[in-house]
This record gives C-alpha cells, sequence and structure tokens, in this order.
C-alpha cells in the first residue's frame, strides 16, 4: 500500500514537472491571441487545451471586474485587451487578423 501510494505521488509529481505552461504553448504554436481577447488553439493539444481553458477563465473574470467598475460591456474590454497582446506577442508566436486565420506575428 505505501509503495503503490509513493508510486501515485511520483506520476503526480512527474505530471506536474511536464505540465505545459502558457508561454511554452505560444511558443511551440498551440496557442494564439484571438481578436475577442482571449486564447486560440492554433494546433489542438490536450495541456495546450487546458491551458488555454485556465487562462480563459481567469482573462473572462478580469474583464467583466474592470467592466463591472467602469460600468461598460465585457466585451469591449475584452477587445481592448486583444489589441493590446496581439501587439504585445512576440514574434514568432500566432495572432489572429481580423478574418479568423492564424498568422505568425
Amino acid at each position: 500500500m505505501k509503495r503503490l501510494m509513493l508510486i501515485t505521488a511520483a506520476a503526480l509529481l512527474s505530471f506536474n514537472a511536464f505540465a505545459m505552461d502558457l508561454q511554452e504553448a505560444k511558443s511551440q504554436g498551440y496557442l494564439g491571441e484571438q481578436q475577442n481577447g482571449y486564447l486560440g488553439l492554433v494546433t489542438d493539444n490536450a495541456e495546450a487545451r487546458a491551458v488555454m481553458e485556465e487562462v480563459n477563465a481567469k482573462r473572462r473574470a478580469h474583464y467583466e471586474k474592470i467592466a463591472a467598475k467602469n460600468k461598460i460591456a465585457t466585451a469591449d474590454v475584452a477587445k481592448m485587451a486583444a489589441e493590446k497582446a496581439m501587439k504585445a506577442a512576440d514574434k514568432g508566436h500566432f495572432i489572429q487578423d481580423e478574418s479568423g486565420k492564424w498568422i505568425k506575428k
């Protein structure tokens, strides 16, 4: 039983050590900045999808907080954030053009 617990703990730790982060997902071309202020999948990957969902949930909450404080629509806050995120994107990362096509910056 003790051995099984150690193996399980080791497996969980090694999984977390290899978990993809946002910068890695962007650098590998899995994620990109969309026109709507949220991340999108450029190339499907389960780890990248999990990162995207986590980051997008945090972004949504942040946008909603700013929108409520300034009495404006959340979509307007997201649109402004998208413009900033696309300008700040590193060379070689993907951004979405106005037609929805992924392009490398």
